[in-house]
């Protein structure tokens, strides 16, 4: 697999284009929606669990927790939600980003919201250039929105591992020191996920992974944990734009998971074993080519449960 300097550049056009598209769609809301859309957002989001549960079905529908963490991050600096209510829905959206797993293990269903981004700008253009001014922000807004989904398929532009899985077949050698090498994977699940930009694509790579027994679940879990810490960066290269509490919203989304990541590394052998055990002897799942794939969805839906539960 050749990655050139062009590919790379590619990529960086990419982000370019998210970090715009975040900060004109940030813009166009604020002089837009302003009192309307606070009164909405302030309802949905009335206390902790609500949040949460906002953030599960927005995740669940548009099938990306990185496109709803994104937009919180949006809406907290164009100062429509308080930083507590966007950590409630950015918690639920961890919950929601699982469901994407267990469908895609049931069904192959996804949803590809870059395919509506061109088409949306055909609806924004003569918004943008209407002399009403709220026209005007409606215009800017659908603009920022479609940019930053065509920014947020930079995935497309980055190595494609999951075609090439055998690029990673070097792990192998690096699976049997004990705890280190649990380690060792929850730190190449988050420089993974960084690259590669998305945490779906990155949990493919990990099934295919533990599909040909090059790593135990074990491994694959720990991968998994990695992942979660990975899939921040979206929302933190989201706030370079934004202001203070936005950036505090990206932060908090951070440490949240890093939070759980330690907790479940500390827990590690009983929380899998639990896992494995649900899945084996409660969902009947004995063929270990299934079974896998099914104890890793599992595994990633506990862990942001209990996280979810023990923060919220």
């Amino acid at each position: 697999m050749e990655y050139s300097f062009y590919d790379f550049l590619k990529l960086l056009g990419s982000l370019a284009l998210f970090l715009y598209g975040m900060k004109i769609m940030s813009e166009g809301l604020q002089k837009f929606a302003g009192d309307r859309l606070r009164k909405i957002l302030t309802a949905m989001t009335t206390n902790r669990v609500t949040g949460v549960l906002t953030g599960v079905l927005v995740t669940a529908l548009i099938q990306s927790s990185s496109a709803t963490t994104v937009m919180v991050v949006s809406f907290v600096n164009a100062g429509l939600l308080t930083l507590s209510q966007s950590i409630g829905v950015i918690m639920g959206a961890n919950i929601g980003t699982t469901v994407t797993a267990w469908i895609i293990s049931a069904l192959g269903f996804k949803v590809d919201i870059a395919a509506f981004a061109l088409p949306l700008l055909a609806f924004g253009i003569p918004l943008l250039f209407s002399q009403k001014s709220h026209r005007k922000s409606i215009g800017e807004f659908i603009f920022g929105f479609s940019f930053l989904f065509m920014g947020l398929s930079m995935q497309s532009n980055a190595p494609d591992l999951k075609a090439n899985p055998e690029m990673l077949a070097f792990v192998q050698s690096y699976t049997d020191m004990g705890y280190i090498s649990i380690l060792l994977f929850v730190f190449i699940g988050t420089i993974l996920t960084m690259i590669v930009q998305a945490s779906a694509a990155t949990m493919a790579i990990t099934l295919i992974m533990c599909a040909n027994g090059w790593i135990s679940f074990e491994l694959g879990a720990a991968l998994v944990l990695g992942e979660n810490i990975g899939t921040t960066i979206t929302a933190n290269l989201a706030a370079l734009t934004g202001n203070t509490q936005a950036r505090r919203a990206a932060l908090a989304h951070l440490v949240f998971n890093v939070f759980g990541v330690i907790w479940v590394l500390c827990l590690f052998t009983p929380f899998t074993s639990a896992v494995s055990w649900f899945v084996e002897n409660v969902m009947g799942t004995k063929d270990p080519a299934v079974a896998v794939s099914f104890k890793l969805s599992a595994f990633h839906t506990c862990f942001n449960i209990c996280n979810v539960l023990l923060l919220i």
